[in-house]
């Protein structure tokens, strides 16, 4: 019987399988499609995405291969990130393919196993003593047993379907094509993005030779059902635009809506949810890969604990306690921007207001902390921030075991045999393996007891 098995082998799912190898359990990722997709999709990562990674001491890579970027974007205005409190203020230009890429690498390199080719068709409970139960995963290859499944498998996710998750949301009211296309006559901003009495348009220079390009229509919905080609995208965006750009050779051609459901639970026993499985809105900010990937961060390591018996199940109750309310607050903000991209002068008056509010630092600040992640709080607070140590490292480089850190300078004996201790000057504080605190003193030494039990 496997530990758990993962649907999907997007980030989402890589990320969260490499941490429960790290943590020392199984991890199956069944996927689909039986090559990686040569598609580029989504395009950057966020601060708090880059020190998720520097915190599994996997951040080089990515930032070998990307690009960083000093700002983003709330409904096209910009948002300044160069002053947040991180050691990367600045969104990192690195396109999804490369972005699995290195993941699946890292969770190689860590013993998942990922089988390609391989489609869930259906799921059911069936007991393994008088105490517990398994999840059978039916699959175009076979049955396979596990402990857990989580669906990673995508928007349309067919394991929230068959686990009978509802997906409330709102529908889309508008259908943005993109085309990752050649340009004979690119503009000479390397990121442009207008808004016109017809619509929105978008070129976007994510790797040299190509460019992205967005457009939407007013107004303009497209059924799911309906095909998509180039010539659709180049007739929408000469409609929008005025122009196509002297659009040639396309790579890619997709589309999009603004509609933002997510599920209303992301577990139903032995089945959980993560990435867009469990949410799904607008790529307004870039935020669906980036939440995603911090979804299986604070998935990871509870599930580990309850897989190894270190903890009871009830903890996987925290991640829906603590990670919806997050998915609730994207798609909130994707309506946001959604609204405010519409066409028009009542809208073009709200743009003008919201434009120069987040000219303000406060403003900017808070609309950034928001996009970017930075300010999510769980329990006891938002993340630690990393700082230098007096022995010459920094404090996120102990979380690359994936162990909870104990700060505390007194010489108290602790019961953490799997617990990172850190004698250093401060408040004494228990650190999460996905970096949020568990504990502080003003808890006192008995609840930092009662924090320890799970990794004894």
């Amino acid at each position: 019987m496997e530990d758990v098995v993962i649907a999907g082998a997007g980030p989402t799912g890589l990320m969260l399988a490499c941490e429960l190898r790290l943590a020392g359990v199984d991890a199956l990722v069944l996927e689909r499609l039986t090559e990686p997709t040569p598609d580029s999709r989504a395009g950057g990562l966020h601060p708090r995405s880059l020190e998720v990674l520097d915190q599994r001491g996997m951040l080089d890579p990515f930032l070998a291969e990307g690009r960083p970027l000093p700002g983003t974007r709330f409904a096209g205005l910009p948002l300044d990130l160069s002053g947040l409190p991180t050691r990367y203020p600045f969104l990192l230009v690195i396109v999804q393919r490369r972005i699995e890429r290195l993941l699946e690498a890292r969770a190689r390199e860590l013993g998942v196993r990922i089988r390609r080719g391989v489609e869930v068709t259906g799921l059911h409970t069936e007991p393994v003593s008088a105490a517990a139960e398994s999840v059978v995963v039916e699959t175009t290859a076979g049955p396979v047993q596990a402990r857990y499944l989580v669906g990673c498998d995508g928007g349309r996710s067919v394991v929230r379907r068959l686990a009978g998750i509802d997906f409330p949301g709102t529908p889309a009211t508008t259908t943005s094509i993109l085309g990752d296309v050649e340009l004979t006559d690119p503009p000479a901003e390397r990121f442009l993005l207008q808004r016109t009495p017809r619509g929105n348009f978008s070129v976007l220079g994510f790797e040299e030779g190509w460019r992205r390009v967005i457009v939407d229509e007013a107004g303009s919905t497209v059924a799911d059902s309906t095909a998509i080609g180039f010539e659709d995208l180049r007739a929408m965006l000469v409609r929008v635009a005025g122009t196509d750009f002297g659009m040639h050779s396309p790579r890619w051609i997709s589309r999009f809506t603004d509609a933002a459901r997510q599920a209303a639970r992301y577990r139903s026993g032995r089945v959980l949810l993560a990435g867009d499985a469990a949410h799904v809105h607008s790529p307004a900010g870039g935020q669906g890969l980036n939440t995603g990937l911090q979804d299986a961060f604070n998935l990871g390591w509870k599930l580990a604990l309850v897989v190894r018996g270190s903890a009871d199940e009830e903890l996987l109750d925290t991640y829906h306690e603590e990670r919806h309310p997050v998915g609730a607050r994207v798609l909130s903000n994707t309506r946001a921007q959604s609204a405010m991209s519409a066409p028009g002068a009542h809208v073009d008056a709200l743009r003008a207001h919201v434009g120069d509010m987040l000219a303000t630092p406060d403003a900017n600040r808070k609309i950034a902390m928001m996009i970017t992640g930075l300010d999510v709080s769980y329990g006891l607070g938002p993340r630690v921030t990393d700082r230098d140590l007096p022995d010459g490292t920094r404090l996120f480089e102990h979380l690359r075991t994936g162990r909870p850190i104990l700060v505390d300078a007194s010489d108290e004996p602790v019961d953490g045999r799997l617990v990172t201790e850190l004698k250093a000057s401060g408040e004494p504080l228990l650190i999460r393996p996905d970096g949020h605190p568990a504990w502080d003193a003003s808890l006192g030494r008995e609840a930092l007891s009662t924090a320890l039990r799970p990794w004894r």
